[in-house]
């Protein structure tokens, strides 16, 4: 099985332009990002992929991989899709080019859910990190997964799910993390199917997969790491690093 990583990488983020190019212990965000996934060893190959040039010369001058994006893309698995479209590969991990503290262990978990679906019924993997403070349960921008008894996702929400009608039943509430395995099949479908209402409606990709059957497995962990979304967030990250 050849498994590889790609890190989607815009330079123009809406909430933080700019920010995989600020300085993290001496270092730029992205390539930071980019280190730490190569040094996991974990992958036959590891790419950053970019419609930026500034993030394109960045990452190949310090000895990385790049590849730029031809066409315009509204996210992160289009731009995947588009780079490996050609490429003789099984699996591919998505690694957010804004999570620069890497989790080794979390995707070993991912790698190990293909190499056990000896069956080949899973199409993506992903993480979920169990939370418990109501504010991050209700705030939008935290996105929530309900899941089966096998944790396979049944939905995916801006809202909290499941709504406590009875406030009785215990209820455990999972966020998502947005680091994805693919099969190289499933994104290239993702790719040429057409948005639906659920991701319309909602503004997650992951919900195209859903609606159209694609299964999706999710993996537990503990490790919540640091989105770099805010310039707040960057701080953060930098106390992290020291």
């Amino acid at each position: 099985m050849k498994i590889i990583s790609m890190i989607p990488a815009r330079y123009g983020a809406s909430r933080f332009p700019g920010k995989l190019m600020q300085d993290l212990g001496g270092k730029t965000v992205i390539m930071q990002t980019y280190e730490a996934t190569v040094a996991t060893k974990l992958f036959d190959d590891v790419f950053v992929v970019t419609d930026s040039k500034i993030i394109f010369d960045e990452v190949v001058n310090n000895g990385g991989k790049a590849i730029m994006s031809i066409k315009e893309h509204k996210c992160g698995s289009d731009r995947i899709a588009e780079a490996v479209e050609n490429m003789d590969i099984d699996v591919i991990i998505n690694v957010q080019g804004d999570e620069p503290f890497t989790d080794k262990n979390s995707l070993s978990m991912l790698i190990d859910a293909f190499k056990n679906d000896t069956n080949k019924q899973i199409d993506l993997a992903s993480l979920m990190v169990h939370i418990t403070n109501e504010e991050e349960i209700k705030n939008p921008n935290t996105v929530k997964v309900i899941v089966d008894k096998l944790n396979f996702a049944l939905y995916f929400s801006r809202s909290p799910i499941p709504y406590a009608r009875d406030k009785s039943v215990p209820v455990k509430y999972y966020k998502h993390k947005g680091v994805y395995a693919f099969r190289k099949q499933a994104i290239l479908d993702f790719y040429n199917l057409p948005m639906l209402t659920l991701e319309a409606s909602e503004k997650l990709e992951q919900l195209r997969y859903l609606e159209y059957g694609k299964r999706i497995k999710m993996v537990e962990t503990d490790v919540e790491g640091v989105e770099i979304d805010t310039p707040a967030d960057l701080d953060r990250a930098r106390k992290l690093w020291k």
